[in-house]
């Protein structure tokens, strides 16, 4: 008899638990998936060209707060958790909830979704949303290129559109964002890749991604794994790096699968270092030592730099930062907040009196975001919402805080200056000592 399954996820982990572990597999029939963190993903439906010859339906999406009445009404015997960033009492909570309606409650590890690369693969994940994996992952690609190899990056899956069209895409160039209709915080992803001339890849089929990029047109020696939250890798690792954030201090034991990914590393950066006190840092490096005693740890710093600092100093700032770092991975403060008390603003000005329709929603979800306003761009409502509420607060400026130029697409109307961040290592060993040493083991100088 086959088992029916639920798929609990949020639009990434989960289609690939799917295409990895249950298309094609008759001894399960997988009969929904359930939707959270990303608004306006539930009733769609995963569809048959993507679900393979046994579901020629498609396979519906449903709200998770559904979970308990799903099980029942679909005889549902296991229940997969497949999405991360999760604090472990929030898993456990969604466990009893399944395990309450008669279901198994099911993690899904590396064996059974990892894909073999035909290319050496480098993987940067991190503990937590928004430790710095995406800087890492940049810097990373310098150094490869630096020493002559060709790196494509295949960026963790956000894919919020038409599930179809987004099976395999390509990023070369500034264009190729619009072509592919992306969100804002795709757009946070792949720019800063593209602005630099790197190649990046994502979609919804992982292992077809990742065929089309071992034979990217532009050649690849290598493939960089770019994670998203605190998930592991897709693919099976050569050198898996994982990113430590100090001024979330114990978290790297608190999140699921964040410890995983910490625990799988190879190398370990401890960032933000610049700007954390010594007692956070400590207590990161001791709990980093306690799970992962061999791996090799770097420090580093992300010094900023602002394009306008007269729009900060003595201005009262409204700071626009990057969404799903100050949502679900509940940051308090970012490249924005950084620079406004650097660079001395009088004020950081609290934007929810002027929050417009979507936004209005996104912090009754997460109301400790505070006097921050996140770069919510999921659809087009969404990005007409950000520009009205940055255009209705009382400021004088607008710092923003997100990795790309929010210009572009939200027409600011009030004075703004952009902030940068990049990787910095502290002393030794440096990314580049490990780099060197990757590349004379698999032979690629």
């Amino acid at each position: 008899m086959k088992k029916n399954v639920i798929i609990i996820g949020a639009a990434g982990r989960d289609f690939h638990n799917f295409n990895t572990y249950f298309r094609g597999n008759d001894l399960y029939n997988v009969v929904a998936f359930t939707a959270a963190q990303i608004p306006d993903i539930d009733g769609r439906k995963y569809p048959a060209a993507l679900a393979g010859d046994l579901y020629p339906e498609g396979i519906p999406i449903y709200v998770e707060a559904e979970l308990p009445k799903l099980i029942k009404d679909l005889k549902v015997d296991d229940c997969v958790f497949s999405y991360s960033d999760v604090p472990y009492n929030r898993v456990m909570g969604v466990s009893a909830i399944v395990n309450a309606a008669g279901a198994n409650f099911i993690l899904l590890g590396p064996k059974d979704t990892m894909v073999k690369s035909t290319k050496p693969v480098i993987s940067v994940g991190a503990v937590r949303t928004g430790c710095g994996k995406s800087q890492t992952s940049r810097k990373v690609i310098e150094y490869l290129m630096a020493m002559g190899l060709k790196v494509v990056a295949v960026r963790h899956p956000m894919p919020y559109g038409d599930l179809v069209a987004q099976k395999v895409q390509r990023f070369a160039k500034i264009e190729d964002l619009k072509k592919h209709k992306c969100t804002v915080e795709e757009m946070e992803e792949y720019e800063p890749h593209v602005v630099r001339g790197d190649v990046i890849y994502a979609g919804v089929d992982y292992e077809a991604i990742l065929r089309a990029a071992e034979k990217d047109p532009d050649g690849c020696d290598v493939i960089l794994w770019d994670g998203g939250n605190n998930d592991f890798p897709f693919y099976v690792p050569d050198l898996s790096i994982t990113v430590v954030d100090p001024h979330r201090p114990g978290h790297e034991l608190l999140y699921y699968p964040g410890e995983v990914t910490l625990r799988l590393a190879d190398v370990v950066v401890i960032n933000k270092m610049d700007s954390a006190s010594p007692e956070a840092i400590q207590t990161v490096r001791e709990n980093v030592a306690k799970v992962n005693p061999k791996a090799i740890v770097i420090d580093a710093a992300s010094p900023i730099k602002v394009d306008d600092i007269s729009l900060i100093r003595g201005k009262r700032v409204l700071v626009v930062e990057d969404g799903p770092t100050l949502t679900h991975g509940e940051m308090k403060i970012g490249a924005g907040t950084v620079a406004a008390q650097k660079y001395g603003a009088a004020e950081m000005v609290d934007p929810r009196p002027f929050l417009v329709g979507k936004l209005a929603e996104t912090f009754a979800i997460y109301p400790n975001i505070g006097t921050l306003l996140p770069a919510m761009g999921y659809g087009d409502q969404q990005l007409k919402d950000l520009e009205a509420t940055i255009n209705n607060t009382d400021c004088d400026s607008v710092v923003i805080g997100t990795p790309i130029d929010l210009n572009r697409i939200v027409n600011i109307k009030k004075p703004n200056t952009r902030v940068y961040y990049d990787l910095q290592e502290i002393g030794e060993p440096t990314l580049d000592e490990v780099l060197i040493d990757f590349v004379k083991k698999h032979k690629l100088a």
